[in-house]
């Protein structure tokens, strides 16, 4: 089934940093009871908006969290000294988000995940700048397969991100990471695909309606998880829906929660 990293809980967005620095706990913890009811697999926490604060917003954050709820928790920060102290303040194996090839983000990040009980989203960036072709992402996401595997973390455990781009510049992008995607799974099919897909719609109108079309053909492609906005009910509803459609909702009875508790609906 489909694993939804809910991005709601980032100080980037506004209400969130106000809740920060006003200590607003129960703002945090209605957003993340909603997030999980909403149908989120994992929360991500991102406390990195207000520089020089990055540190007591994570503690801050995680000691609110933590308390109310047995859900993952996806540690979002560049800076392996904020991640080790929020992984040792999490109680169930969490995500990382992330590591790329770019080689200062690299190097500091292959030893902090060395022996760590933990989930990887893995960027296929590297210092020359996006992907330009399929090749590239192809590439690229073998080669941190290959060296997250070389630390000891399982294929399950490694989520690759394929970066998606904008189609408004460039129409042949959105091929060029569906294929990419395919072929990623079709030579490692024991790793996740996860990722952002908001980029794919980004200068045109109704964006929305461009995700949710481009989030279909990501998951026919071998996508199994995002990091949305689990509060978005059109797009929550087009993922049962294709997870059903494409046989890994058993007897259909994720679809049918979904519409009997009106999250699916025409």
């Amino acid at each position: 089934m489909f694993e939804v990293i809910g991005e709601r809980i980032n100080t980037s967005r506004k209400k969130v940093q106000a809740a920060v620095e006003e200590k607003n706990a129960e703002y945090i913890i209605d957003d993340v009871k909603k997030q999980q009811e909403a149908g989120a697999n994992f929360i991500d926490v991102n406390a990195g908006a207000r520089i020089g604060h990055e540190k007591e917003d994570m503690e801050w954050l995680l000691n609110t969290i933590g308390p109310i709820t047995s859900m993952p928790l996806c540690l979002d920060s560049p800076d392996p000294a904020i991640l080790e102290m929020a992984y040792e303040m999490v109680e169930q194996a969490p995500m990382i988000n992330s590591i790329s090839l770019e080689k200062d983000r690299f190097d500091t990040m292959m030893p902090f995940l060395k022996g760590k009980d933990c989930k990887i989203i893995a960027l296929c960036m590297d210092d020359k700048g996006m992907p330009v072709s399929s090749d590239d992402i192809i590439e690229r996401a073998q080669k941190l397969i290959n060296e997250l595997e070389a630390v000891g973390m399982k294929q399950d455990d490694i989520y690759i991100d394929p970066l998606v781009q904008p189609i408004s510049t460039d129409s042949t992008k959105g091929i060029m990471v569906l294929d990419a995607v395919r072929q990623i799974k079709k030579q490692n099919p024991q790793v996740h695909i996860t990722g952002g897909l908001s980029n794919i719609s980004y200068g045109l109108p109704e964006r929305k309606i461009i995700n949710r079309t481009f989030l279909t053909l990501m998951m026919d492609a071998g996508m199994d998880s995002a990091i949305i906005d689990p509060l978005d009910s059109k797009i929550m509803a087009a993922i049962k829906t294709t997870d059903m459609l494409l046989g890994s909702d058993n007897f259909c009875m994720e679809y049918l929660k979904g519409v009997r508790s009106n999250m699916i609906k025409s």
